[in-house]
């Protein structure tokens, strides 16, 4: 392949990365069991719209300067870990989700925004804007003129197989999204349980560093 060495080894790599828990996973698992199977595969759709965004910015060398510069990544790092912790406290005192069948036909799931948090949490977090712009460039060619092309197919697999397995992630912990959500007095415990985890997640972003 033009301007890129050892994709099987990039395929294997990029699977098994995706297979490792992480933020990510975190988040969909989130909306799967908080909010239903579509929520889950929403917020992965976010999530890879997220990661093209990162892939670009790669591509084009943007990452660099978030990289390089200590002020610019913590900015961007805050204001992730703050948006996280926004959607933890709607989750958290939100009353009208995961109740029964009969109360759902009522209130409609806004997918949109579900769409847009996968996209901005995953835009927002700096460690994904490193991961790549230290992951692609070592299966990429020294010799190649214009790398532009080898990083923008290796995101794109790297982000088709991560969309495939996170698709996976969310049908499968729907499946207790659809068992909790007949009972409540499980039910109404199950969207703070999801709010907590990400204020969590929120504030683990923003302790991070960039090692």
């Amino acid at each position: 392949m033009s301007g890129i060495v050892n994709f099987e080894a990039f395929l294997i790599s990029g699977i098994l990365l995706n297979l490792t828990p992480g933020n990510d996973t975190i988040f969909i698992l989130t909306r799967s069991i908080g909010q239903g199977k579509k929520a889950g595969i929403v917020s992965a759709l976010g999530i890879g719209t997220g990661n093209i965004v990162h892939t670009i910015f790669a591509a084009f060398g943007l990452s660099l300067i978030i990289a390089k510069s200590i002020l610019l990544f913590n900015v961007v790092k805050y204001a992730g870990a703050a948006y996280l912790l926004y959607i933890g406290y709607k989750m958290l005192t939100d009353k009208s989700q995961l109740q029964t069948r009969a109360i759902e036909s009522q209130h409609s799931v806004n997918y949109w925004k579900i769409y847009t948090d996968g996209v901005i949490t995953n835009v927002l977090n700096p460690k994904v804007a490193l991961f790549f712009i230290a992951f692609l460039p070592q299966f990429i060619a020294p010799d190649a003129r214009n790398t532009i092309l080898p990083f923008l197919t290796l995101g794109t697999t790297f982000i088709t197989t991560g969309t495939i397995w996170c698709f996976i992630l969310a049908t499968f912990s729907a499946v207790i999204f659809d068992k909790l959500k007949a009972h409540k007095e499980v039910s109404l415990y199950i969207n703070k349980t999801c709010g907590l985890a990400l204020i969590g997640l929120g504030i683990k972003v923003a302790l991070m560093d960039r090692k």
